[in-house]
């Protein structure tokens, strides 16, 4: 896993520029720690930093595809692809030689060989470019569910991208500006696609390719998810999913380094930290390593709340004990989550005010700050909620007939709505509901259907997409950018392409056969699970039930507004502010209580950190 930036212009000589051009690459330390390059031509700047993982002495980049001393082609490459050595091979087959055991050199001689087309062969999570120097041409590409982050800012000349936006944002012609899309994008909780809150900047779209020239920039989808007949049997289908489940997980515990799982207890990390420690034996290495987080007095005062309604630990040993995993549980208290040193440092990686989740965002990065102490790469059991059904939103009828984003509906309660301390002028501007309803009607629309489907059999497929598309993308994200903060990687087996299309085809009755949430996925790995988490009931990633957690965010806040200077302060009903700060700390805090004050604390901290000029 690794850190990419770059700066294309046809009417600049970049190598005048190195000095900012290594600016931007040097924001991406934290994503490599291991090293960095930078490549220069006159119209091209491409810049690296590496966090080995294959290869440790090979693979360093920018990586330069050479002929009789000149030049072809220049990749900078962040992420991992699980199929290159069957690549590999056949790419020797057809003549080409290999000077590394990188999976990077295959990914540059493949679009040697294939040219852009390559894409469509790779099985893994990356974002990368490609300068073509016979053609004077950039490519920038992302992988199929946008595992892994890639913007891009164009130009009157051309493009600056980077891995997160402080790459671009380190080069002194980008403004710091956000206008009131981009604020509407951070207060509300549906990810629009390609934006990316700053004005001007994008992201490239998961399964898509950004081509720059001279004579423009231009985008090209190469994958989307597909509505296709699913002819499979319900045996045949458990059966697939479990056999695409072992090939996933076996490929991607490929590794020169050490390697772990992240262990909740829930259905989704027991399955692949299982099937991590059935590949591992098949293999006759050690015990898989896993990890979980929880926090201090959490066992002893658990409370069921309207997210949660069992504590993780109990399932955690259950599954460690099954596997004789070599496990360690990390444990959180209210100080680690409001130190101001975690907040700067979340904030730090993540480049936007990190409004929703709360605690989960420190919680987070101090479990990946912990695990990289022993390991530098981990899988996760994130998307398999979007994918097999998980969330209570799928399983709600009121949802079904609900003109909106199913995470926004009443099932979840009031915890996606951190807007109640803001001023009604501001929110009238912004009309989110309006810019939330276009932006479901456009999801909506372009959600592939089988031919004369319809009934509750079209609806759970919308539902599906809209999961696939517009949320598991923020999950996605937060991963990447706590992980990557501590340079760890973390692998999710669970958006493999080939699973995903399989699984989004499976009818909804099938996805529910035994009346419960996940039942494919259940199904599938019941041989290897404890019996306690086969019958356990979804829960999130846990949170702080600490009264004292939500009082230091009120003190905090209090802070913000009595200074009488903080950005944030027009944006709010001060008389509405008072009222929160004076009503009484909840005995039972949880995520819901607490988001009216995460939001404007961490849109405070943005606006002072980064300078942002808001144009609203």
């Amino acid at each position: 896993m690794c850190g990419i930036a770059g700066w294309v212009d046809f009417e600049r000589d970049l190598t005048r520029e190195r000095a900012t051009a290594d600016a931007m690459t040097r924001t991406m330390s934290c994503r490599g720690p291991d090293a960095g390059g930078l490549w220069t031509d006159p119209h091209a700047a491409i810049g690296h930093r590496r966090l080995s993982v294959i290869d440790l002495e090979g693979g360093k980049q920018p990586m330069l595809a050479e002929e009789d001393g000149r030049t072809l082609a220049v990749l900078t490459f962040s992420g991992e692809i699980y199929n290159y050595r069957e690549l590999r091979s056949d790419l020797v087959s057809r003549g080409h030689r290999f000077l590394t055991r990188s999976d990077t050199e295959v990914v540059l001689r493949a679009y040697l060989q294939w040219g852009a087309d390559f894409v469509t062969k790779l099985n893994g999570m990356f974002a990368f470019a490609i300068w073509d120097t016979r053609k004077e041409e950039l490519l920038l590409v992302r992988d199929r569910m946008g595992v892994k982050p890639l913007y891009y800012f164009p130009t009157p000349h051309g493009v600056l991208f980077g891995s997160e936006p402080k790459a671009i944002l380190a080069n002194p012609e980008v403004p710091r500006r956000v206008n009131a899309d981009g604020l509407s994008e951070i207060l509300d909780m549906v990810k629009t696609p390609e934006h990316a809150v700053f004005t001007g900047m994008f992201e490239v779209r998961p399964g898509h390719l950004v081509r720059v020239r001279r004579q423009g920039l231009t985008k090209h989808r190469y994958w989307a998810l597909e509505a296709r007949e699913h002819t499979d049997s319900l045996d045949q289908t458990i059966i697939t999913v479990r056999e695409l489940l072992e090939d996933i997980v076996s490929r991607q515990l490929i590794s020169d380094v050490p390697l772990c799982s992240l262990l909740s207890g829930g259905l989704d990390s027991s399955a692949v930290t299982a099937l991590a420690a059935k590949a591992l034996r098949n293999q006759g290495a050690g015990p898989v390593r896993s990890f979980s987080v929880d926090f201090v007095g959490a066992a002893e005062n658990f409370v069921p709340d309207p997210l949660r309604s069992t504590p993780d630990a109990p399932f955690v040993r259950d599954l460690a004990e099954l596997v004789e995993a070599d496990h360690k549980e990390i444990l959180l208290d209210s100080d680690d989550l409001s130190s101001s040193e975690v907040r700067a440092a979340v904030l730090a990686a993540t480049d936007l005010p990190p409004v929703w989740y709360g605690d989960l965002w420190p919680s987070l990065y101090l479990l990946f700050q912990a695990v990289r102490r022993r390991s530098t790469v981990a899988l996760s059991g994130e998307s398999a909620d979007e994918l097999f059904g998980g969330y209570s939103w799928f399983h709600d009828p009121e949802v079904l007939t609900a003109e909106t984003f199913p995470w926004l509906t009443s099932t979840p309660g009031p915890f996606y709505d951190g807007t109640p301390l803001f001023d009604n002028r501001l929110l009238t501007r912004l009309d989110l509901p309006g810019r939330r309803s276009d932006s479901y009607h456009d999801a909506i629309a372009e959600t592939p259907v089988l031919p004369g489907e319809s009934g509750l059999e079209k609806r759970m497929r919308e539902l599906t997409y809209l999961n696939l598309t517009r949320f598991v993308n923020t999950l996605l994200d937060r991963k990447d950018r706590m992980s990557m903060a501590v340079g760890l990687e973390v692998r999710v087996p669970f958006c493999d392409h080939r699973l995903v299309e399989y699984v989004f085809n499976a009818p909804w009755s099938m996805k529910t056969f035994d009346g419960r949430e996940k039942s494919l996925l259940r199904a599938a790995t019941r041989n290897v699970l404890p019996q306690s988490i086969v019958e356990r009931v979804k829960a999130p990633y846990p949170s702080t039930q600490d009264s004292g957690y939500e009082k230091k965010l009120r003190d905090r806040f209090a802070e913000v507004v009595s200074g009488g200077k903080a950005p944030i302060l027009p944006l709010l009903d001060l008389g509405r502010v008072q009222d929160r700060l004076t009503r009484p700390v909840s005995t039972e805090s949880t995520q819901i209580t607490r988001i009216d004050l995460e939001v404007p604390l961490s849109l405070n901290a943005w606006l002072e950190s980064y300078d942002v000029t808001l144009d609203v």
